[in-house]
């Protein structure tokens, strides 16, 4: 199960983000927002966390504006390890190496076709398991 959340900026680019998820049989909890009309990025943010540690969804995906005050928020709470992607190579370095369980983007940074793409290779990679980014995120995980 995928959570999804956004505020105003990236409300366009989540309903594309949920029609692909859709077509693929992806199953997905919208937290909101629900619309244009401007809102407070935290409220998202904190609604997909609160989901993730709950265990009601396994993974994430936050859009904002830029990606940046949405991903920070999340960050705050203990498990999370939100990422803000741009690309598929960090989407799949994020996933590989620091098991990364939400994906952060910036609405009016990233275009539709390639959000896609990220989003399939952050949900499609798996954690590599190496014993270095496991010692890696306990590292974080305790700070």
């Amino acid at each position: 199960m995928i959570a999804l959340g956004c505020d105003h900026g990236g409300f366009e680019l989540k309903q594309e983000i949920k029609k692909h998820l859709d077509e693929q049989k992806v199953e997905y909890i919208d937290y909101g927002c629900e619309g244009l009309e401007a809102v407070d990025y935290p409220v998202y943010a904190k609604k997909v966390a609160r989901a993730i540690q709950s265990g009601e969804c396994e993974k994430g995906i936050l859009i904002c504006g830029t990606g940046i005050g949405i991903s920070i928020t999340a960050n705050k709470f203990k498990g999370i390890r939100a990422a803000l992607c741009s690309d598929c190579f960090s989407a799949e370095a994020t996933r590989l190496h620091n098991d990364a369980n939400v994906l952060a983007m910036g609405g009016r940074v990233v275009g539709a076709g390639l959000a896609l793409k990220i989003v399939d290779t952050f949900l499609n990679t798996p954690f590599s398991n190496d014993e270095r980014h496991i010692r890696r995120i306990s590292q974080i995980e305790t700070e």
